[in-house]
């Protein structure tokens, strides 16, 4: 039977909801916050470390301000209502988008081609009307939690920007446990939701064919499946069932700067306009995660496990010394809970239902040596070692950021 992140999120205690919130509005529960923290924090430093400087921008705008991007002529069936507030002229919007807040950041101050490429990023809300039919569980949702990336550049900067977006993706992908399933040159179709004109069109829709080649990945291409601003390059991923879902995307745009009037001081003193790179390494978080829950079978890596270790005491009399091993282990950065109720079988079996990488046991043998017993969710075991020689173990794994329980020179039984 195929795994649906739907049941197993709710049996792992990752996310739930509630028809007081509302449809396709989930929430993460403790357990789902921990695993979304750590994928965060390893996002944002990848990003930090390729040159991209983080904002924040509100999730709310002027409807003016999609007037002018383009959303609301070409995406306003996709958009909440607009808000109207104490009887103004103004109508405040929920953002479908992060891109018309960036080129505002952009827009913000004065630019020098010494200033480029200007890569900024930001996990950003933003909000689509779904249809309630199509909502489920984390895979689609309302309220959008979105990687999102813009890089402002010169135009003979773009390709080298876009092939960069596509290495560090998957450099992304490769840490998560992602297989990319295929990917997807996103073309203009027939009809008239498109911007732009057709010389802007073909200059980014070259820049994407040459990206891809240069990363001697095979593509597809699929007309119709473009932004209403610009094509794009779609990295496919695929559910137990092989059913495909766009997890990933690079899309280039000239149509935006144009229309938020965007421009930089150039080496000959006049003003040229930039290229708009957009990027999501990991798309949003709330498909990652429907999506990793399914090919992990919620035995997510050890590094961004909500609980890496459930120290076990055997019995009362060792309830300090579990008590101080995870306190270490807190200390140490991992994060480990004491699990005391029950028998000492029924507890193990718990962990491993809760893919908990690791019980760790202390018994009457363990606690006078300050050692605990290490048991695998996978069912091994490592003979009883000192605490202090545990946690480093764990914690090696964890900075490593290493898809297996053990390092190579170790072996369970």
């Amino acid at each position: 039977m195929a795994i649906d992140h739907r049941r197993l999120g709710r049996e792992l205690d990752v996310f739930d909801s509630d028809p007081l919130i509302g449809a396709g509005l989930p929430f993460w529960l403790p357990e789902g916050a921990a695993a979304r923290h750590e994928v965060e924090a390893y996002v944002r430093d990848l990003e930090r470390r390729a040159g991209y400087r983080h904002v924040y921008s509100p999730a709310l705008g002027k409807q003016e301000l999609y007037e002018l991007s383009g959303h609301w002529a070409h995406f306003a069936g996709d958009m909440f209502p607009p808000l109207h507030l104490g009887g103004g002229d103004d109508a405040l919007m929920l953002r479908p988008s992060l891109c018309p807040h960036h080129a505002l950041v952009f827009r913000s101050r004065q630019r020098s081609y010494r200033d480029l490429p200007l890569r900024i990023a930001e996990l950003g809300t933003m909000y689509r009307a779904e249809r309630s039919g199509v909502l489920g569980g984390l895979a689609r949702v309302r309220s959008i939690s979105l990687n999102d990336g813009h890089v402002f550049c010169a135009a003979e900067q773009a390709g080298a920007e876009v092939a960069g977006a596509l290495r560090l993706l998957r450099q992304a992908h490769e840490a998560l446990g992602l297989r990319a399933s295929s990917y997807r040159l996103s073309l203009r179709g027939d009809g008239g939701k498109y911007a732009g004109d057709d010389e802007s069109w073909e200059r980014a829709e070259r820049l994407l064919r040459e990206a891809l080649d240069e990363a001697a990945v095979p593509y597809a291409v699929a007309a119709g499946e473009a932004a209403f601003y610009g094509p794009k390059i779609d990295v496919q991923v695929a559910d137990p069932a092989g059913r495909e879902s766009t997890l990933s995307t690079v899309q280039v745009d000239f149509h935006q700067p144009a229309r938020f009037g965007l421009a930089y001081s150039d080496a000959s003193g006049g003003r040229s306009r930039p290229v708009l790179v957009h990027r999501s390494l990991v798309g949003s978080f709330e498909r990652l995660f429907a999506h990793l829950l399914e090919i992990h079978a919620g035995a997510f890596p050890v590094w961004f496990s909500p609980v890496q270790i459930a120290v076990l005491p055997v019995g009362s009399a060792q309830l300090p010394a579990a008590e101080g091993f995870a306190r270490d282990a807190v200390a140490a950065g991992l994060r480990a809970e004491v699990c005391a109720d029950g028998t000492v079988g029924a507890r193990i079996r718990d962990a491993a239902r809760r893919r908990i990488p690791y019980a760790a046991v202390i018994g009457d043998r363990e606690e006078p040596r300050g050692a605990v017993a290490l048991r695998l969710r996978d069912g091994r075991q490592l003979p009883a070692r000192p605490g202090a020689e545990a946690i480093a173990m764990v914690a090696g794994l964890v900075a490593a950021r290493s898809p297996g329980l053990l390092p190579p020179d170790v072996s369970g039984t």
